[in-house]
């Protein structure tokens, strides 16, 4: 009897040691039926990626204020329609063409949530720089972006709990305003003191302003690599998505000139609005993200963040080369009439005044 029951606990551990189903640290093995201990690593990565996201994103938010010039924006304040034409394609077009885009695609509630959390999330800082390099309105643009920021603290819950009604009303998912907005609340008073600091130390704001766009991009690596590292799933995710983080940002920067130019906005100021529409706070929508969901939920949302980032600059840069492409040749065929037209008025000068005529113009 003991012989027979020596025989099964041997093997039963020769199973446990040889079979590649059960891990060697498995608390429980039965053939292929394990019970793992408890990864606190992952647990301890997952806090010290939100605080860091955290920290990281009130020094950007920081700095995009050391951007404001306080006479500017208050100047946009009293003449509103520029940022009231952005207001409408921020939190009017974007949800919106997130909200279709779901439908459309017939996505998971947590997937179209994530998707509705970067169509209402405010603008970029990225799209003053681009906005710089495409001769935009920058006063426009940087007030745009601050007016978003501190209207997101209203507009984004009102827009999620609107849009997301249909899931959020069948159970498949709850979302948690009060993360949401804590993290908002949190990310104006950075930008508030930075506007300050601009404001009483112009210098010292410039120096700040470098380092915020440094960090800013640290931001983004840091993001898809401890992301990646925690959320291994996260990664092989359905091809929707990729077609969504496509789709998105192009409809954006479409959308969003087209409502500026049907405004009556002049042409610089409707590539101002186009590039504040399409590039969204994608830090920020990760962050959130990030902080309000559970590690099972991450594994099917937190690439969506990374993957619109991707594509925003991608268009972003395309339109940049596009437009500069326009100003060369613009210029190059408007600097030819100029010196077409001088040369007939010298010909014509010389015959009338009986002037000296040089040879490359006759």
């Amino acid at each position: 009897m003991q012989t027979n029951f020596l025989s099964r606990q041997f093997n039963a551990r020769s199973l446990a040691e040889n079979s590649t189903a059960c891990p060697v640290n498995a608390t429980i093995c039965d053939g292929t039926s394990c019970v793992l201990p408890e990864d606190n690593f992952n647990q301890t990565l997952s806090v010290v990626l939100s605080t860091v996201l955290t920290i990281m994103l009130a020094l950007v938010m920081f700095s995009m204020g050391c951007n404001v010039e306080l006479k500017n924006f208050l100047g946009h304040i009293k003449r509103p329609w520029g940022i009231f034409v952005g207001f409408l394609c921020q939190f009017g077009i974007m949800p919106l063409t997130a909200f279709l885009l779901s439908l459309a695609f017939n996505i998971l509630p947590i997937q179209a949530v994530v998707v509705l959390i970067m169509g209402c999330c405010p603008g970029g800082t990225a799209s003053n720089v681009i906005a710089y390099w495409v001769d935009g309105d920058m006063d426009l643009s940087i007030s745009m972006t601050t007016c978003s920021t501190l209207l997101a603290m209203g507009m984004m819950p009102l827009c999620l709990f609107i849009y997301t009604k249909m899931w959020t009303d069948s159970d498949a998912i709850v979302l948690p305003y009060n993360s949401i907005g804590i993290s908002l609340v949190a990310l104006v008073i950075p930008v508030s003191f930075g506007i300050f600091v601009n404001h009483k130390w112009p210098s010292k704001a410039k120096i700040i302003l470098k380092v915020g766009s440094i960090v800013g991009a640290v931001l983004i690596v840091l993001i898809a690599v401890v992301g990646g590292i925690l959320y291994k799933g996260s990664w092989i995710i359905s091809p929707k998505l990729w077609i969504i983080g496509t789709i998105f940002p192009a409809a954006g920067y479409s959308l969003g000139f087209l409502l500026a130019r049907v405004a009556g906005l002049s042409w610089h100021r409707c590539r101002t609005v186009s590039l504040e529409t399409g590039m969204q706070n994608t830090q920020l929508c990760s962050t959130i993200v990030q902080l309000s969901f559970t590690p099972e939920q991450l594994e099917l949302m937190f690439t969506f963040p990374l993957i619109y980032s991707i594509f925003q600059l991608l268009f972003a840069l395309l339109i940049l080369g596009g437009y500069r492409l326009y100003r060369r040749h613009r210029v190059k065929t408007k600097t030819d009439v100029e010196k077409t037209v001088q040369k007939e008025d010298s010909k014509s000068n010389g015959k009338i005044n009986g002037g000296f005529i040089p040879d490359e113009m006759k």
